[in-house]
């Protein structure tokens, strides 16, 4: 009986588990939908939310919320999580905990092996972050497998010709280039190239900065200081992002962003393309750097692509296709699901493990040059010792698995000991690089300088690395042992890791679809009563009545209505309750939706078209009744 082996795109703005079966790959449905936001938070009782629940808390909750943990992996701190601290692993355990479980429910059995995606760019402290994390999950990462090299392996070339072709993979957090070569179902990755912190996260970065700077120009306030304040406006440029993917125009409105002077202030602001287009221009820029990078390793040229195939939902924007075919001389192709490709890929490098016959081979390579750390005797035209020269012993781009070596030599009569320091990384100068381990060779003979070490490193497929270091002579040895705790767990810390994290599963009672309610009241004394939150005289207002403490002028007759203002009216906080409980409504009818029979589905969508429209036209009155009408059938189809 073959092994049950799982694929996971753990993503940093969205992931997806997949299975092959007779011979496919499929997505598996989490909740109805393909596709789980990699966010993480804490309800108000201490429930662990993962998911679609984080999400929809964020913007009530930021400082209990956690999204792009992604970003993190890999480096030496804890993040915050209400009044609880998590290590990157931890955080991205309970997403993939959440993958695994939905996959044992759709499959009907145990899953306890997995291929996990990282970028091609990861380092090694990466990806040994990821492998813990998926041990948090109750899962044995039998395979990292590089994300474009994943999403190749969804594509299907010619089999009787050899081909080569470009994946542009530009997702949340991270980019990566690769040039493959197919043929005869065999997969090569010729180079890789990438930048681990540049995604979509960025483009939202410069967009909300660029909405942030021009409120604050109008109105002296800072819409970023103010924690649930910048996660409001946060959301909405992410939707302004998606819509202008299809739309030359994107329109962002948020009610009662802030206040002054005792008047609440709306933002309002249609945004061009052209404009979000000129934002990201430098970034794009940097991608096609990569890119040409890729190309030279490679040694081809454009012409010699047979297709350019594109990953991740950030590349959505029709300036990546236009910048790509300008630079390559033919259009982008994303036939599979730009979101779900690389997940169905980790699926079939799954099933190949596993010993299904899926009628591909992949030869991977190794991102990133690996070296050691060594002295450069001065020349005869210096005096100056180099003690920061990198030495590579596996140049990047070497197909995997491989194994090579280099002579290296004492340079002190009677050396007895060396230090073995590894680095990764493309610089001359290790402090440029990224340090992957270290460790000491001692008792080597006592002779003059010159005496001989053999350094050998072996990678393996997914990336692991072994370093050997012995002394020709006598055949002394030594083999590394990773001393990098910035990056990996003690056992001890390891173990109450597992245990907290299991404890908080168990307690959180977790089950599909859970969400939390989302608190009308709770919400507008988040968005308004902070006090001081928006006051630029610091004034301390004990008072908990949110907007509707503030007097509300008459809106003069010849006022324009400033940019990002929409008129004032007298109603106006009367219906901000409404309105608040209106979208928690709508957004409780589309959950609710998803599982409810064809007639139930028609009566909400006929009772959510009403909200809407009476919720877009500020009629607050028919908001209120409409709203009602749609409480009433929901409570019903809850309790059927």
């Amino acid at each position: 009986m073959q092994d049950l082996i799982i694929g996971i795109d753990l993503g940093t703005t969205n992931s997806e588990v997949a299975i092959v079966e007779n011979g496919q790959p499929r997505v598996i449905a989490i909740d109805g939908d393909p596709i789980l936001p990699s966010v993480v938070g804490l309800s108000s009782d201490e429930k662990l939310l993962v998911g679609k629940p984080a999400r929809n808390q964020y913007v009530l909750a930021p400082e209990r919320t956690v999204k792009s943990v992604k970003r993190q992996m890999g480096l030496d701190l804890k993040i915050p999580l209400g009044a609880q601290q998590f290590r990157p692993q931890e955080v991205s355990a309970m997403i993939l905990r959440r993958l695994k479980e939905a996959a044992e429910k759709d499959l009907g059995q145990p899953v306890h092996k997995a291929v996990i995606t990282v970028p091609a760019y990861f380092n090694d402290s990466q990806r040994q972050a990821t492998r813990e994390a998926g041990q948090l999950a109750g899962l044995e990462v039998v395979r990292i497998l590089n994300e474009p090299t994943a999403a190749a392996l969804t594509y299907r070339p010619n089999p009787d010709t050899n081909e080569k072709f470009l994946v542009y993979d530009l997702g949340g957090g991270t980019f990566d280039v690769s040039i493959v070569q197919a043929e005869g179902g065999v997969f090569e990755v010729l180079s890789s190239h990438g930048d681990t912190q540049l995604g979509g996260d960025d483009f939202d970065e410069l967009l909300l900065n660029h909405i942030a700077d021009e409120f604050q120009e109008l109105y002296q306030i800072d819409l970023r200081v103010n924690l649930t304040t910048k996660a409001r406006l946060l959301r909405a440029v992410e939707n302004a992002k998606k819509t202008l993917s299809d739309h030359a125009f994107a329109r962002i409105e948020e009610e009662f962003i802030a206040e002054k002077d005792g008047v609440p202030l709306h933002l309002t602001k249609e945004l061009e393309r052209s404009t979000f287009e000129q934002l990201i221009d430098p970034l794009l820029r940097r991608t096609m750097d990569c890119l040409q990078k890729a190309l030279d390793d490679a040694k081809i040229n454009a012409s010699d692509l047979k297709q350019v195939v594109l990953v991740g939902g950030s590349t959505r924007s029709p300036v990546i296709s236009r910048l790509l075919e300008a630079r390559l001389g033919q259009p982008a192709h994303r036939e599979v699901h730009p979101d779900l490709c690389v997940a169905m890929g980790a699926a079939i490098q799954a099933a190949i493990i596993a010993g299904s016959d899926v009628g591909a081979v992949l030869v991977d390579i190794t991102p990133h040059s690996v070296g050691i750390k060594s002295l450069e005797v001065p020349d005869s035209f210096s005096r100056q010792f180099n003690e920061y020269k990198f030495a590579p012993i596996v140049p990047r781009n070497t197909p995997l698995p491989t194994s090579r070596s280099e002579i290296f030599c004492t340079v002190s009569d009677n050396q007895a000991k060396v230090d073995i320091d590894i680095f990764q990384g493309e610089s001359g100068d290790v402090r440029r690089n990224h340090r992957v381990g270290k460790f000491l060779i001692e008792g080597l003979a006592r002779v003059p300088a010159g005496n001989q070490l053999v350094v050998q490193m072996e990678l393996t497929l997914d990336g692991t690395l072994k370093v050997t270091a012995r002394e020709k002579a006598t055949g002394l040895m030594k083999n590394i042992v990773i001393d990098n705790a910035m990056a990996r767990f003690a056992v001890e810390e390891k173990d109450a890791a597992q245990s907290r994290l299991d404890r908080m599963w168990a307690e959180s009672e977790w089950t599909e679809g859970d969400d939390e309610p989302i608190d009308p009241a709770k919400l507008a004394d988040l968005l308004g009563s902070e006090p001081g939150a928006y006051d630029d005289d610091e004034e301390d207002d004990d008072d908990d009545e949110g907007y509707e403490k503030f007097p509300v002028p008459e809106p003069e007759e010849d006022a324009a209505a400033p940019r990002f203002q929409f008129p004032v009216d007298a109603g106006a906080t009367t219906g901000q309750r409404e309105a608040v409980q209106a979208r928690a409504l709508l957004e409780k009818a589309e959950r609710v939706g998803a599982k409810a029979n064809s007639e139930d589905r028609a009566e909400l969508g006929r009772l959510t078209a009403k909200v809407k429209a009476a919720l877009d036209e500020r009629r607050w009155p028919d908001l209120q009744s409409t709203s009602n009408a749609l409480a009433d059938v929901l409570f019903y189809l809850e309790d059927a």
